[in-house]
């Protein structure tokens, strides 16, 4: 078996069809037909099924396809080691936005501090599409709000996070909450009749609010925190959010009154392939996520949020 059979195979997979997959390796079709046949013929298995709409994988396939993925990252890891003499470990890691906004800059300083010749890769996304790259085989570990993922993940939760209605002076004053101020929350049934920005509906924070009520006047679906609370800043709307989602000293004139009765709490979730499988450099980018973490909220850095 070669790398460049699994390579073919988990491209035509993604593409769903030989002849896109060749154009895509920029190999003849049935050069690469032949390459899979080899394959499966080694395998004694079908891996594809064939059909006039294309191509879709096997059962066999399927599990083939997640083991295949794993062995490409780790070649193409092994490759940038031996280009360079300090690279001596990789991971990649999500985050999301407001997870990233006030656990981001803490994790990669202490990785540096700690590991200096792990290259760390970062990415901020929606919890939603960290779950997608982690099944695709394209981030080692990540910060998402859900524990329903594959049986055979590994799931830790960490921490807990109250939820604000966060919005600006005027929307204060317009909406008459300012009394609400003294208190520091604010009932739930208060929120029905507030224009609200909000993510989407497949947004992990707006399945979580609308668990509570359904029927919230959701002025504008954002699915992006910073443009989020900016229009909260600039417009007629409050939002929904965590504390760390006004950490930022820029948003200091936003007001945030803590969701009450019944309080909205959101779970942090470190997500993870099969620890078997992660190398020492992700084991070692998960522990200094835990330890970070910890840390933060030991220090009351992070608002509202508990250690589970």
């Amino acid at each position: 078996m070669e790398l460049r059979q699994l390579q073919s195979f988990v491209t035509i997979v993604e593409q769903g069809s030989i002849g896109k997959a060749a154009q895509k390796l920029d190999v003849g079709t049935s050069a690469l037909s032949q390459q899979i046949s080899k394959l499966e013929s080694e395998l004694s298995t079908r891996l594809l099924q064939r059909s006039a709409l294309g191509v879709t994988p096997t059962p066999a396939g399927l599990a083939f396809l997640k083991q295949a993925q794993l062995v490409l990252r780790h070649a193409n890891q092994a490759v940038q080691a031996a280009q360079s003499s300090r690279l001596v470990g990789y991971v990649s890691v999500g985050f999301p936005p407001s997870t990233a906004s006030i656990l981001g800059v803490p994790f990669l300083k202490v990785m540096a501090e700690r590991y200096p010749d792990i290259k760390v890769h970062l990415v901020e996304s929606l919890s939603g599409n960290l779950v997608q790259l982690i099944n695709s085989r394209q981030l080692d570990a990540a910060i998402i709000f859900s524990q329903d993922v594959d049986k055979n993940w590994s799931v830790q939760a960490l921490a807990s996070e109250s939820m604000f209605l966060i919005g600006s002076d005027a929307f204060f004053k317009i909406h008459e909450l300012e009394d609400y101020l003294a208190t520091s929350s604010l009932p739930f049934h208060a929120l029905k009749d507030l224009p609200l920005a909000l993510p989407s509906n497949n947004h992990g924070l707006r399945k979580l609010v609308q668990q509570q009520h359904n029927e919230l006047q959701v002025t504008y679906e954002i699915d992006g925190l910073s443009l989020l609370m900016n229009t909260v800043a600039h417009l007629d709307v409050g939002t929904i959010q965590p504390g760390s989602a006004f950490m930022n000293l820029s948003r200091q004139h936003l007001n945030f009154l803590k969701i009450t009765a019944p309080s909205i709490d959101r779970t942090n979730y470190l997500i993870s392939l099969n620890e078997e499988e992660l190398s020492p450099a992700s084991l070692a980018a998960k522990s200094v996520i835990r330890s970070c973490m910890t840390q933060l909220i030991e220090q009351h850095a992070w608002p509202s949020a508990k250690l589970i």
